[in-house]
């Protein structure tokens, strides 16, 4: 006769917070957040463009030596790009599960939506997708330069006024880029609401911080290609 070896395995704490709704929610904020920092900081080393090809080149190098001699060349870059990848995973993953399992709580004779809440929902889903293409996109232009037809590697500075020195070039980043303003603008209340940082009294002040962030974000990322298209960048 054989025994039944087999044990009651209980779940992971990290399991059942992932399969509900308030976890996924908090896995939202908290990626939301990685990838916000991340964009302040990508967008003012975009702005240095402004300084000419000489320190924007210098920027990009210096890029690849962060943390030299303790990390060898580019691990600095590898380890960001994978905390990326894993923020923006986690991000899409959890806004789609989200988003079916609210659907799926929905009743069938729900007819009358609210206005806010249907903009606001169509506005994150959409803008989530502009975003995705264009993160891919993105990739293909000015990292491994594969869509980008001028383009020389190891001349950082070259290759961005060659992507916007063409009119799709433009029209696809000045579409993410206003796509990712909206994104952040009820991304950030989002986040602030999952995390219990707006509290009573604060509603305002994260309205107001959502709102400048967005603003200076959409302002400071479309400022490049709008200043090559004008010959201020060239």
């Amino acid at each position: 006769m054989a025994l039944d070896t087999r044990t009651d395995r209980r779940p992971s704490f990290t399991g059942v917070l992932w399969r509900s709704t308030v976890g996924k929610k908090t896995a939202m904020a908290v990626s939301g957040i990685v990838m916000l920092l991340y964009l302040v900081v990508h967008m003012m080393g975009n702005l240095k463009i402004f300084f000419g090809p000489p320190d924007f080149n210098a920027y990009a190098a210096w890029l690849r030596t962060i943390g030299e001699p303790f990390l060898h060349h580019e691990w600095f870059l590898w380890i960001a790009r994978v905390v990326l990848v894993v923020a923006v995973v986690t991000h899409a993953v959890a806004a789609y599960q989200l988003s079916r399992r609210d659907i799926a709580a929905r009743p069938a004779t729900y007819v009358h939506k609210r206005r806010r809440a249907s903009y606001a929902t169509r506005t994150m889903r959409w803008g989530g997708v502009i975003l995705g293409l264009f993160i891919v996109w993105h990739v293909l232009d000015l990292t491994t330069l594969t869509v980008n037809p001028r383009a020389e590697a190891g001349h950082p500075y070259e290759n961005v006024v060659a992507t916007f020195s063409t009119w799709y070039g433009d029209v696809i980043y000045i579409v993410a880029m206003l796509a990712l303003g909206l994104h952040v603008r009820h991304g950030f209340w989002s986040a602030a609401q999952t995390l219990g940082a707006n509290r009573p009294g604060r509603d305002r002040l994260f309205k107001g911080l959502a709102n400048v962030l967005a603003a200076v974000l959409t302002v400071g990322f479309i400022a490049v290609p709008v200043s090559v298209m004008t010959g201020v960048v060239s």
